[in-house]
This record gives C-alpha cells, sequence and structure tokens, in this order.
C-alpha cells in the first residue's frame, strides 16, 4: 500500500473496510493519502473481499490504474543488471524475484507477455509493493529480446543446469548482465538457451537437486550484487 503510494501509477481513491481500527500503519496511509488528494471512502469489507480478489488486504485497498510496463529502450539506458523470465508462471515466484531483482538495484525486469504471469495484485503483494518501484517490460519473444539486449551490450547468462553450466561462483561473468531465469520446472526454454552466452548453475551438496526458480533466481541476484559491489 505504502509502496504504491510512491510509486508510479495513477492512483483513485483508498477503501477501508468498516469497523477497521486506525493503528499507526494506518494512520501513515491515511495521511498520505490526503497530502495525495485522493478520496477515502469506508466500505463493507466483502466489497475490498472482491476487489483483492482474495488476497491478504488488512481491510484496506487502494484503487490505482493498470501498472504501466516500458519500453526495452527505457530499460537499457540504466547500466546494470538486467533480469529476464523466460515464462514463469506462478505469481508468489514472479513477486519474489522482482522484489529481489529491486532490492539489488536491477534495471529493470522483462516479462513474457504470453503463457506467462503478469503483474497482477497478487504479484504486486508477493512483492510486498517492490514492483511499484521496479520498471518491467512485456516482450512476445524472449529469444529475440536477450538479442537486443546484447545490441545494446549485455550478456545473457542463465541460469540453469546441464554439462556446459559453469558453477556461478568460479565463472568469470563480463557486465553488464542479462539474467535469465527459466520456468517452474521446465527451466529455460531451447530457444532461449542458445541465446544465452554463458550458462552458470548453483552449486548444490545436500540431497535435494535444485532450488525452486525464486529461490535460484534471488541468490543469482545478489551474487551479481556483490560483485558489482567489490
Amino acid at each position: 500500500m505504502a509502496e504504491a503510494l510512491e510509486g508510479r501509477r495513477q492512483l483513485h481513491h483508498l477503501l477501508i473496510a468498516e469497523g477497521v481500527r486506525e493503528d499507526d500503519r494506518l494512520r501513515t496511509i491515511l495521511n498520505r493519502t490526503r497530502e495525495r488528494e485522493l478520496t477515502i471512502d469506508r466500505v463493507p469489507r466483502l466489497q475490498i473481499d472482491d476487489l483483492t480478489q482474495g488476497a491478504n488486504h488488512q481491510g484496506v485497498a487502494l484503487e490505482v490504474g493498470e501498472y504501466r510496463y516500458v519500453e526495452l529502450e527505457e530499460m537499457v539506458e540504466r547500466q546494470g543488471t538486467i533480469l529476464v523470465l523466460d515464462h514463469l508462471q506462478d505469481p508468489q515466484n514472479l513477486g519474489t524475484l522482482l522484489r529481489a531483482a529491486e532490492v539489488c538495484g536491477a534495471s529493470g525486469a522483462i516479462i513474457a507477455r504470453d503463457r506467462a504471469a503478469a503483474i497482477t495484485p497478487a504479484v504486486v503483494n508477493a512483492s510486498a509493493g517492490a514492483v511499484e518501484h521496479l520498471v518491467v517490460a512485456q516482450e512476445t519473444n524472449i529469444g529475440r529480446t536477450l538479442e537486443r539486449l546484447g545490441s545494446h551490450g549485455w550478456w545473457s547468462v542463465g541460469l540453469d543446469t546441464g554439462d556446459d553450466a559453469m558453477d556461478l561462483y568460479a565463472a568469470t561473468l563480463p557486465a553488464p548482465v542479462a539474467l535469465v531465469v527459466g520456468s517452474e520446472g521446465m527451466g529455460i526454454s531451447p530457444g532461449v538457451r542458445k541465446r544465452c552466452e554463458i550458462i552458470v548453475s548453483l552449486p548444490v551438496h545436500g540431497r535435494v537437486a535444485s532450488l525452486n526458480a525464486a529461490t535460484a533466481g534471488s541468490i543469482a541476484l545478489f551474487e551479481l550484487l556483490r560483485r558489482d559491489m567489490t
């Protein structure tokens, strides 16, 4: 909520469920809402339930405009890691990765337009509002998008397993990096993998063979951040 009030969306009005107690958190939201000169309405809790589609709203909802995706050209004006998601479908995983990307100071994230999770209220909630500050592009063809990034100087680094995968912590990586994370279960698609100049993987020493996409991608983002800081 607080992140949305400071984000890039068009804001409409604030809804508060009848009977919600005013605590410090709510007072902060109300003060910021009044500063933005937005309407504040008291409504039945069921109305907020319907609007938020079952999200954990805690009795408060902010009606905003649609999430504004950016063009790739706007993203490449920045210098830094770009997170590229190859048809990630789970909203929780998407939100987690976008939150990690924002915390790590990534230049932005790219998601697939079709057969993939989009920026929905569930994703915003899973990202703890971080997606309101991160620029995100929605592209039809991820493989061609990597080619376009390459023409602007980015190196495509796929996070995947396989005989050609190098240990992330031992690999020498050029910068800036377009970090490619594949979908749940399927990993990076063959066509996209071919366009990755380097494939890296996380070392695994336990009995479980791998981590899920959100966990592995988050670890890789923080490793890239560590390298930028040294």
